[in-house]
């Protein structure tokens, strides 16, 4: 009789570490340093200065980038000064071509893309390689359809194009942003100088290939790296005529200080703090899906992130008993690792701002819960993390933590949660679940939110504006409303 052997058995918060399923990246190619591109070629740096930007996973250097300061700039404008004035005559069915070849192209490398994305920022490939670049793509491909329709657009306006507009993107969605910013700056005739975050600067350049290899005219796409004080270079220059920044409230602020007399237009996208609410006629195993989804994607870093969490009395247990029950089941790890659910904080130092808020939470008295995973010991990781008995007046409640902690309270009538929801300073999303579209229909009407979800969260599409109101900025991107902050009539 043949001996059996005894199976191992599997353990879905362990064995894993094992076995990853890890993302190839010999086909990555990364130059040991970067410079920046401006008028079609990449050029060193005035200052001859170079930082590095490091693999939060690993703490490792990725590579050197250029260290924009004021003379740069100055070259970057001038050259899409000088591009503008033959790229806003060209015919608007070329613009639209030149848009369009670079989503081609873009999803030809979108593995390429994704790795650096995972790479440079800490999100799990899964994020990076399902939804950040494609939908990088989606927006080019839309916007190239709008360059030869604006008449229809906006009809008997006239609209032309404003000249250099002046972008300043944030490091959670780096390849994304980049998209939001320049096709609408494209294909309503303007060129574009834009500035990448200081941490997450590669995919930007790599856009910057791209856009040299699409053909699209020199100078139209100008892409120069820095600190803060690249920016405020940009956002000061006197030869431009649109600032559109994403990013915290805080600079947010000071660049509406600092173009305050000027003619610029401006478009801000800054920080929220979202409710997500969740009523007891609600689908409850999607619901909590939602909740998952809606503040541990992208490990937190997102703005509209679904981050208060409003559930009503008569669900609370069962919705706090599922959500507690599939935070177990996330895999918090090597973003290459096409299991990995929560990936790399950002930064050193975005960790220990999510730390302090956590350490705030506790001393405010709220209740801590934090999955059993295990954490890499490398790297900048967070365990997925929620405060229960939390209050209005806590500041885990209030300011806004870009990490994966969520805020729980409870609510009783819709009037409460609506008034709870609201008494906050910003005002980017909310999402709501719920059984009853006429209940949908009036916390929409009433939530003072730029976006809400119903019955799902963190769905984007090109066709639809994203903005928000109070501290959560103005404007909007994507959809129709996205061309008109970058025309005049």
């Amino acid at each position: 009789m043949t001996k059996k052997t005894k199976q191992p058995s599997l353990d879905f918060k362990t064995d894993w570490a094992y076995a990853p399923a890890l993302e190839d990246t010999k086909h990555i190619s990364l130059k040991k340093q970067y410079d920046l591109f401006i008028d079609g070629e990449f050029v060193k740096p005035h200052s001859k200065k170079y930082f590095a930007t490091y693999n939060p996973a690993t703490e490792q250097k990725l590579a050197d980038i250029a260290e924009a300061d004021q003379t740069d700039v100055n070259k970057a404008v001038s050259a899409a000064r000088k591009a503008f004035e033959k790229w806003s005559k060209i015919s608007a069915s070329e613009r639209g071509k030149y848009i369009y070849r670079i989503a081609r192209l873009m999803q030809e490398r979108a593995r390429e893309f994704s790795v650096i994305e995972t790479l440079d920022g800490g999100k799990p490939i899964r994020e990076s390689r399902d939804i950040d670049i494609p939908l990088a793509a989606n927006h080019f491909f839309y916007y190239a359809g709008w360059a030869d329709k604006l008449e229809y657009a906006f009809p008997n306006r006239n609209p032309k194009p404003l000249g250099v507009a002046g972008q300043i993107i944030p490091w959670n969605f780096p390849l994304l942003m980049a998209a939001w910013k320049i096709a609408p700056a494209l294909a309503t005739g303007n060129t574009v100088v834009l500035k990448p975050a200081e941490s997450t600067s590669l995919t930007a350049l790599k856009l910057a290939e791209l856009i040299r290899d699409s053909g699209l005219p020199n100078g139209v796409v100008n892409i120069v790296t820095g600190a803060g004080s690249t920016g405020a270079a940009i956002v000061n220059h006197p030869d431009i005529n649109k600032i559109a920044f994403t990013g915290s409230t805080d600079v947010g602020k000071l660049i509406q200080k600092s173009i305050a007399g000027t003619s610029k237009k401006l478009t801000l996208e800054l920080g929220g703090k979202a409710a997500n609410i969740i009523f007891d006629d609600a689908p409850i195993d999607q619901a909590v899906e939602g909740i998952i989804n809606g503040i541990f994607f992208n490990q937190g870093h997102v703005c509209c992130a679904g981050s208060r969490l409003f559930i009503q009395e008569g669900v609370a247990d069962v919705v706090i008993r599922k959500l507690k029950d599939r935070m177990e089941t996330l895999i918090v790890g090597d973003p290459l690792d096409k299991n990995t659910d929560i990936g790399a904080i950002n930064s050193k130092e975005q960790l220990s701002k999510i730390n302090k808020y956590i350490t705030i939470g506790k001393n405010e008295g709220a209740e801590m819960y934090q999955s059993s995973c295990a954490l890499p010991t490398k790297g900048y990781f967070c365990r997925p993390t929620l405060f229960l008995n939390a209050s209005q007046s806590h500041r885990i409640v209030q300011e806004e933590i870009f990490g994966p902690v969520l805020t729980i309270q409870t609510f009783r009538t819709i009037e409460e949660v609506i008034e709870k929801a609201n008494n906050i300073p910003y005002g980017l999303s909310a999402g709501v679940w719920t059984d009853k579209g006429s209940k949908i229909f009036n916390l929409t009407s009433k939530l003072r939110a730029g976006v809400v979800w119903a019955n799902t969260y963190n769905k984007f599409d090109p066709t639809s504006p994203f903005g928000g109101y109070k501290e959560s900025g103005f404007g909007r991107e994507g959809g129709l409303h996205g061309l008109m902050p970058y025309l005049t009539f």
